[in-house]
């Protein structure tokens, strides 16, 4: 296979920048603040992973999905999830054709690029089997026969960290899948006066005759800054990055240390380091760098590591916390 010249790799890393930018760009016209949340979207989009994001309602992710879906013209589809769903709900069935008498399939919305799962705790343990099926395999089985689903193919859910009710708990093995998991906080007082200052702007919106008051979604543009193509321009960028030999030795010492430390149940599986490996491409490039730094690992490590690690009951009830153990493993990786 032959290596790509240093031109090309210059000219990806720069049209890399560039699309980067240009939805930067594009989604702060629509959400305020939340720039982390914006470049975890984006590794996972650079790197092909899925992301789950757990916050409160009301933080803007469905909306922060949408204009980045929007920004580069890709497919979307968002399901939302609730407890009597079934798993023909989301990969489709085989259904009968009335004129012909045979039967034919009947896609589901995960045959998309770009798939939001809202509340994905919510799914009861047999559509979680399908979803793993699609999140792994990036394929789905209906009717005894395998479908691959488009390229580019990602997950992106979210949870409710604290409604309990009518919630299943996601198994280890899919949790394992989701490449990286961000945590969304509140926005700061300032950006959110500006979302307050944004709504007064917005006005009506005007319709078969009525109108009803403009969201923030009636403000996504339909015409798309960047395509699929520029997409894998990028991702060409991502694969270029250089990541060093003590990188990697440091990503395998920080995912073993959770495997022998004592306060913790079960550490991290392999899959963990090669997700610090990837995302911290991802950023270097999002940081126009074309090799990965130790400030990529620190800064990605909470959002790869948490969800991947238990806390045992003792260490739990002596007020210890996974975030407290990675922190105490961080500070004495060499």
């Amino acid at each position: 296979m032959s290596t790509p010249s240093p031109s090309s790799s210059k000219a990806n890393a720069q049209s890399a920048q560039e699309f980067v930018a240009g939805v930067r760009e594009r989604v702060a016209k629509i959400v305020v603040g939340q720039d982390v949340v914006v470049e975890r979207v984006m590794i996972a989009m650079l790197t092909g992973g899925h992301l789950l994001m757990q916050g409160l309602p009301g933080l803007a992710k469905t909306l922060l999905v949408n204009s980045i879906a929007k920004a580069i013209n890709l497919d979307f589809k968002r399901i939302q999830f609730t407890v009597d769903m079934l798993p023909s709900d989301i990969i489709g069935s085989e259904i009968i054709d009335q004129k012909s008498g045979e039967f034919r399939i009947h896609r589901g919305p995960v045959f998309t690029n770009l798939l939001l799962a809202d509340e994905i705790n919510r799914a009861a343990p047999k559509v979680q089997g399908a979803m793993l099926e699609a999140m792994q395999e990036r394929k789905v089985t209906i009717g005894g026969q395998a479908l691959k689903l488009p390229t580019p193919f990602l997950v992106i859910a979210t949870q409710n960290p604290v409604e309990q009710s009518g919630t299943f708990e996601l198994p280890e093995a899919q949790l394992d899948r989701f490449m990286l998991l961000h945590r969304l906080g509140y926005p700061s007082k300032e950006d959110e006066q500006m979302i307050l200052m944004r709504q007064l702007g917005m006005g009506l919106k005007h319709e078969d005759g009525g109108a009803v008051p403009r969201s923030a979604f009636d403000m996504i543009e339909d015409n798309p800054g960047a395509s699929i193509a520029d997409l894998v321009h990028a991702m060409e960028a991502v694969q270029a990055v250089h990541v060093s030999e003590v990188f990697v030795k440091h990503c395998v010492e920080l995912v073993r240390r959770t495997r022998e430390s004592k306060l913790l149940d079960f550490g991290c599986s392999p899959r963990a380091g090669l997700a610090l490996i990837n995302s911290a491409r991802a950023r270097a490039v999002m940081h126009d760098r074309d090799f990965v730094t130790p400030e990529d690992l620190f800064d990605l490590a909470e959002d790869v590591v948490l969800h991947r690690i238990r806390v045992s009951y003792e260490a739990s009830a002596a007020g210890h916390t996974a975030a407290e153990v990675l922190q105490g493993i961080l500070a004495g990786l060499g």
